[in-house]
């Protein structure tokens, strides 16, 4: 992990030992492009400042999205309704955005368009509020009589001969999602500036995360000078990233009890390229997948993770199953590079809607005794698999679908069946078999219906 430090010499390792000395600043700021570091970071500071059976009550965090500075203002000057400290934090925040930082939250937006579409989008809106220009501007190719001059005189620095590349999906991820107006105002972070000068009640704590800085904001001078500021950016080479990952990952398995063998070390960096999102997506899985063993083999990870054309399907079926909108648009663009036809995509999805309607079904009706969405995959092994295996033998079109499938795959589906209603899931069933019929009757954009499809699942 790399970690740059700011004037005031800060350090991740000095910042969480000045905490278990119980030395707490009254402010921190984790800044840059390295997301996993970022939220690691903020859980360990979380961690030492609360302990967990006080953070329902005293551990406040809401998004940039949705951040309202005179309300956050309000939180910190209210004393905490458990004795103790309290925590006001605010994930990527836009307090910290200026025109001067257009450039970079331009580069971010073309950064995150195929793997995080979703974070792609809120940026966009943060853009719009700062260069003075509405969504409703840009719809329907509204964009297209913003000149270079225009954009040029916005986003200092950068040319926007390009934006037609990534302009329109923005835009019609922006509407999919339901975002209108402008950004909220991020002029308001003087006011929490003057707060953090003033002084916060004893024991309250202001924690920001951000992908990008203005510097010569007030409010990140009044952080730098009074509580600590630390920069994560993604390394740079394979080496370096090679080793994030093995202290990352070893951090993260000790935690969960869990090791792996030599071998599966190498399985999962040729499988990952040692990508650090990616391989702690997968590390997440294997230690579900292994349930009670303590050591995860290299069987275990050629069983869950896989780069074929076959698993980056199931990769697209799951993450609708877990409403993940930021993945799904990722792996379908995956898929298309990849050349693998829509209508494979779509048959894959019809087959996931069925399993998640009779996973859904079944559950409704009570047949899984003992089942529990929050049990492990150990648990669910032993208890309710023997059950679904069981009903191969009896006949019955549901049963007999299910139990064929592999038991890890049975058991997410029932896990993702929480997600959604029966009703719902009749009607996402019912959209695909009109989409199958456009796609061989009609010249409508088979990329763009799809995409559609997963905005609309992934809606609350």
């Amino acid at each position: 992990m790399s970690i740059r430090t700011e004037e005031s010499g800060n350090s991740l390792g000095r910042v969480l030992a000045d905490l278990r000395k119980g030395r707490p600043a009254p402010c921190y700021l984790l800044y840059g492009d390295a997301e996993y570091e970022i939220r690691d970071a903020f859980s360990k500071i979380v961690d030492l400042l609360l302990p967990p059976e006080d953070q329902a009550l005293n551990l406040f965090i809401v998004d940039g999205e949705d951040e309202d500075p005179e309300q956050i203002g309000k939180n910190l000057l209210t004393l905490p309704l458990l004795p103790g400290r309290k925590i006001v934090a605010v994930r990527r925040t836009r307090l910290f955005h200026s025109r001067k930082t257009l450039n970079d939250l331009v580069k971010r937006i073309r950064e995150q368009m195929n793997a995080q579409p979703q974070q792609a989008a809120k940026n966009f809106m943060t853009f719009l509020g700062i260069a003075g220009w509405n969504l409703d501007d840009f719809r329907e190719d509204g964009w297209k009589s913003i000149s270079n001059q225009d954009w040029q005189q916005a986003v200092e620095g950068d040319s926007g001969e390009d934006r037609i590349k990534w302009l329109p999906r923005v835009i019609e991820i922006c509407i999919g999602l339901g975002l209108s107006g402008k950004s909220s105002a991020v002029s308001e972070a003087d006011f929490l500036e003057n707060i953090l000068r003033s002084g916060l009640p004893e024991g309250n704590v202001l924690l920001l995360t951000a992908e990008t800085v203005d510097k010569r904001k007030k409010l990140f001078k009044a952080i730098n000078e009074l509580g600590k500021v630390l920069t994560f950016q993604v390394e740079k080479g394979e080496t370096r990233q090679k080793n994030t990952l093995m202290d990352s990952a070893r951090t993260f398995l000790a935690e969960k009890g869990k090791g792996m063998a030599s071998g599966a070390w190498d399985v999962l960096g040729r499988k990952t390229g040692f990508q650090l999102r990616t391989s702690m997506a997968a590390l997440e899985k294997l230690v579900t997948y292994t349930g009670e063993r303590k050591t995860i083999e290299a069987s275990d990870v050629e069983e869950v993770v896989s780069r074929t054309r076959e698993d980056k399907l199931f990769d697209l079926t799951a993450a609708l199953g877990d409403k993940n909108l930021e993945k799904g648009l990722a792996v379908l663009r995956s898929l298309k590079d990849q050349g693998i036809h829509p209508l494979v995509v779509l048959a894959m999805l019809v087959r996931e809607m069925r399993l998640l309607l009779h996973a859904r079904w079944l559950r409704d009706q009570g047949a899984l005794t003992g089942y529990s969405p929050r049990m492990d995959y150990g648990r669910y092994s032993k208890q309710v698999y023997p059950t679904v295996k069981a009903w191969g033998g009896q006949g019955g079109e549901v049963h007999i679908e299910l139990a064929d499938q592999h038991p890890y795959v049975v058991f997410n589906i029932l896990r993702n069946s929480e997600n959604f209603s029966e009703k719902r899931l009749r009607r996402h069933l019912e959209d695909l078999l009109v989409m199958d019929l456009a796609m061989k009757s009609t010249a409508r954009d088979p990329d763009r219906m799809l995409e559609r499809f997963l905005l609309d699942i992934c809606q609350p």
